[in-house]
């Protein structure tokens, strides 16, 4: 069997010391194999947003392991884990983070010009920005700004950016949260392509319409995985209820 893409062992992630001590991840297990449409799930304070950082490694976990691409990156250092970003992820967020002053193509041009680790001359980099807009259905909007763009416009091109170095892995925090529904149905029918191609998709949402077009889904409750698969949506929905019943029962 080929080595899982994401391999998350035993993780915890500790916040603060003391009485403010807080366990944002509480010995978590994930594995998410090359090539899965993987959602993950879970209400507020569950961890998700701890473990999208770990897993795109812009955060590194108190204890535990985990192996992306087959490689421990759990302990590297700061440009360390620059490079493994800029090699193996694409991130997209619910905010899109395009430079306002920059046009469609520029900004999706941006990963390549900031990436040390592999150089590409300017026409090499324009060919894949252009692309990556064509990917997205942004060919006549490249030379647009995003003040010009609607909101799923502005998305396209977030993804386009995530895609420009060729990530093995696209990790996508709400992509849909700031979206109409015609514009999350779009954004997602881009999604269900990459990932007919062969990219790893993993989505954090807390949207289960946007949780069940996913292949599988992770649900996560105070800082554990309480589910990761054949239950479908279900725990999610069940573990979202218990903790909107606990917040009440606490404000009482």
């Amino acid at each position: 069997m080929d080595t899982p893409i994401i391999e998350i062992k035993n993780l915890f992630k500790v916040y603060g010391e003391g009485e403010a001590t807080v366990n944002a991840l509480a010995g978590a297990d994930v594995t998410v194999q090359r090539g899965e449409f993987v959602a993950v799930m879970g209400p507020s304070g569950s961890g998700k947003s701890t473990l999208m950082n770990i897993i795109g490694c812009l955060d590194r976990p108190t204890s535990g392991a985990y192996l992306l691409d087959g490689r421990d990156v759990s302990r590297l250092d700061k440009n360390e884990l620059a490079k493994v970003r800029s090699q193996k992820i694409g991130f997209v967020f619910q905010s899109f983070n395009l430079l306002a002053r920059l046009s469609a193509l520029d900004n999706v041009m941006l990963p390549m010009l900031y990436n040390l680790h592999e150089k590409t001359d300017a026409h090499e980099q324009r060919r894949r920005a252009v692309a990556a807009l064509e990917a997205v259905g942004l060919g006549q909007r490249m030379g647009h700004y995003p003040n010009q763009l609607s909101g799923g416009q502005q998305q396209r091109v977030a993804i386009a950016r995530a895609l420009v170095n060729q990530p093995p892995l696209i990790l996508a925090d709400e992509p849909t949260g700031n979206l109409d529904s015609q514009s999350s149905l779009e954004i997602l029918e881009i999604f269900h392509r990459l990932h007919n191609q062969g990219t790893t998709i993993v989505v954090v949402t807390h949207e289960p319409d946007v949780a069940i077009q996913a292949q599988r889904i992770i649900c996560l409750r105070d800082g554990s995985v309480v589910s990761q698969g054949g239950e479908g949506i279900s725990p999610c929905l069940e573990s979202r209820e218990r903790a909107t019943a606990q917040a009440q029962e606490a404000t009482e």
